[in-house]
């Protein structure tokens, strides 16, 4: 995927309508947004204080989500291709030596772990089986930019047939096709969490125990 334009447009557009909220990067609620870090978050081992890419960070929700349930990062580094949420973001953040968010992943040093939620949803026109390289490639940067693990979610393939023929746009994910990726070039500690009460899944890779 060279042209991230449409995807771009799309959340700016959904900021723009919605503005510091859930809905404002495309979830349905704060529950279902919230839901998703708690699944995220169980990468995380958090005896010692970490640093953290949120990859696709929006207006920085999830640092926020951190420090309220005692998650207690060393540095929290967000990324995201929406320069409107950065901003609100920055704004939200100014003056926190611990949060810095970013549009460009060369700003961003190797950090402990990385949280992608919901960056995979949205494929709009392209190919399925194109998004699906974009993401594996996606999966390799995951991999190289962190050093303790690493976790993401998708909606699942596992989905009703009627629903996900309602939304084309939509990509739908493999759960198996995506574990046996991360198991066989990413570490032996691999968990696939499906079973939230949500039409998706997360993957949790884990390095440390390699």
């Amino acid at each position: 995927m060279n042209d991230l334009t449409p995807i771009k447009d799309y959340f700016q557009m959904r900021f723009e309508q919605h503005g510091e909220d859930a809905t404002g990067v495309d979830w349905n609620s704060a529950y279902a947004q919230e839901t998703r870090f708690e699944q995220l978050a169980k990468v995380i081992l958090p005896q010692t204080p970490f640093t953290v890419l949120d990859f696709g960070c929006g207006y920085g929700a999830m640092a926020e989500w951190f420090r309220r349930t005692g998650l207690n990062f060393a540095h929290y580094y967000g990324y995201d291709i929406v320069e409107k949420s950065l901003t609100a973001g920055r704004a939200k953040y100014a003056g926190d030596n611990q949060i810095s968010l970013h549009s460009s992943l060369d700003e961003i040093p190797v950090c402990d772990y990385l949280v992608a939620s919901g960056v995979f949803n949205i494929k709009m026109e392209a190919d399925y089986e194109e998004w699906t390289a974009y993401v594996i490639d996606n999966l390799e940067t995951f991999n190289k930019k962190t050093s303790r693990g690493f976790s993401v979610n998708f909606l699942t393939s596992y989905s009703d047939a009627d629903r996900m023929a309602e939304r084309p746009d939509l990509y739908y994910a493999d759960p198996c096709r995506i574990f046996d990726y991360c198991r066989r070039h990413f570490s032996r500690n691999v968990a696939l969490l499906h079973d939230y009460k949500i039409w998706d899944f997360t993957i949790l890779v884990r390095k440390e125990f390699d």
